[in-house]
């Protein structure tokens, strides 16, 4: 697992157990800094970056050495690495000691712009809602506005994910039939088609290959019949 190091802002590889870390939930911009630009240290200019400097200041302030983002700690052009960080992620997220949800669009002088944040819409920030243990949510100003359990009402009310995952995180996650896990992800969307399905590898304890290309359909045909080869919960059967 590759980390960023919240003092330097330098990218440090772990093998096996790794170090205690913050991790950041966010949408993604037309300027985030990619693992490339982090290791050669550039990059700087783009608007993203900010978001690592913030995540990281937040990160030390706490106490924590290392933090992890998806923006820039996966190298994306070697496909081996992209199919294993995707298949490991909720796993990730639910080892962090805090995760970071970043509402860029979301302004507390407006409560009612929390229900229209595009943060709710993107089909990976429902892992990363359910995964971690603890998740505070910040504005576009960097303000702590709540976290996952004081806001769980109104998360509830967006997302019509079931109050007791809310609260505990992924403890009562696969209590949950499949249909109301499908149904959780039935409005999400995604950049590439085939996302929507591996987004939800971690949802239903799935490890796939991944085959970009393959298309939507074909994804999800595969998703399914690996969710069918490990559950008898027949509810899968009205997606």
């Amino acid at each position: 697992m590759r980390l960023i190091n919240t003092k330097t802002l330098q990218l440090e590889y772990f093998l096996g157990e790794a170090p205690a870390y913050a991790i950041l939930s966010h949408t993604w911009g037309p300027e985030e800094v990619s693992y490339a630009e982090m290791r050669d240290g550039t990059g700087q200019e783009k608007q993203g970056y900010q978001k690592i400097v913030k995540c990281c200041q937040i990160a030390a302030d706490e106490g924590y050495s290392y933090a992890w983002i998806d923006t820039c700690t996966i190298d994306k052009s070697s496909s081996a690495e992209l199919s294993e960080a995707i298949n490991s992620m909720f796993q990730w997220y639910k080892k962090s000691a805090v995760c970071y949800a970043y509402l860029e669009d979301y302004d507390e002088a407006d409560p009612s712009s929390l229900d229209k944040s595009r943060w709710f819409t993107r089909g990976w920030t429902l892992q990363e809602l359910i995964a971690p243990s603890t998740v505070r949510f910040y504005s576009g100003e960097w303000k702590e506005f709540g976290t996952r359990k004081s806001l769980v009402k109104n998360i509830y009310k967006i997302t019509k994910i079931d109050e007791d995952v809310l609260l505990t995180g992924s403890s009562f996650l696969y209590e949950k039939s499949i249909a109301k896990r499908m149904s959780w992800a039935s409005t999400r969307q995604t950049t590439k088609p085939e996302d929507t399905a591996y987004c939800l590898l971690g949802i239903f304890d799935c490890t796939l290959p991944l085959l970009y290309g393959e298309g939507l359909a074909k994804a999800f045909i595969r998703l399914q019949e690996n969710i069918i080869q490990a559950s008898r919960d027949q509810s899968i059967f009205a997606w």
